[in-house]
C-alpha cells in the first residue's frame, strides 16, 4: 500500500490534510518529489512509496526522536541528499508538528533559514491543523510561511476552525410528491 495512504488511514484527518496540500500547493525542481514522509527507520520517503507488511513494522518498532541514532542517521542522510537535490531553488516546508524538537532540531541543523512552517500553525493541535489544510485547498489559498529559525513555535490556542461548508454531492432533482392515497 503506498505510505501516504497508511499514514492517512492512521492519523486520519491530519495527515490527509497534509498530503492535500503539499499536493495543491508544492512546486519542487524538476526530478524532486514535492512531499515526503518522515519515517522512525527510513529517513525521507514520498508518500506515494508502496510499503509491505514487513516494512510497516520495522518502522513502527522504532522510536522517533532527535537523539535516537536509528532515526536520525536515515534521515539526515536523506535531509542531505534533499538539500544537494534542490540547490537553492526553494525553501522546504514543514506541515508536520513545529512545537516538538523530534523533527525541528533535525530538519532546522540541515535547512537553517530555508526551513519554513505555517504561521497559522501555532497553538493548533493535530486535527486543527489537518482541517486548516483541508480549507485551505478547497479555497485555492495557500498559508503564509514563517522561518523555524528563531520563530515562536509554541503559542496560545486559536479560535476554533468554523466548520467547513458542506457541498452536496448528488444534484436535487425537482421530482412531484407522490400522494399515496390517489394511487390506489
Amino acid at each position: 500500500m503506498p505510505l501516504g495512504e497508511l499514514f492517512s488511514f492512521i492519523s486520519g484527518l491530519y495527515f490527509r490534510g497534509k498530503l492535500a496540500y503539499a499536493q495543491a500547493f508544492s512546486a519542487p525542481p524538476d526530478g524532486v518529489s514535492g512531499s515526503f514522509v518522515i519515517t522512525a527507520t527510513a529517513g525521507l520517503l514520498p508518500p506515494e512509496t508502496i510499503v509491505t507488511l514487513d516494512r510497516v513494522r520495522e518502522i513502527a518498532a522504532n522510536d522517533i526522536g532527535a537523539g535516537v541514532a536509528g532515526y536520525r542517521a536515515p534521515l539526515d542522510r536523506d535531509c542531505q541528499s534533499l538539500l544537494k537535490r534542490l540547490g537553492n531553488s526553494c525553501e522546504v516546508v514543514l506541515l508536520g508538528s513545529v512545537a516538538t524538537p523530534k523533527y525541528v532540531e533535525p530538519l532546522l541543523q540541515i535547512f537553517g533559514k530555508r526551513l519554513l512552517f505555517p504561521a497559522e500553525f501555532v497553538g493548533r493541535g493535530d486535527m486543527s491543523r489537518g482541517g486548516l489544510m483541508l480549507r485551505c485547498v478547497e479555497a485555492n489559498e495557500e498559508l503564509a510561511y514563517t522561518p523555524v529559525l528563531n520563530a515562536v513555535r509554541r503559542g496560545p490556542r486559536p479560535p476554533k476552525l468554523s466548520p467547513p461548508i458542506r457541498r452536496s454531492t448528488t444534484p436535487k432533482l425537482n421530482v412531484p410528491a407522490r400522494d399515496p392515497i390517489s394511487e390506489r
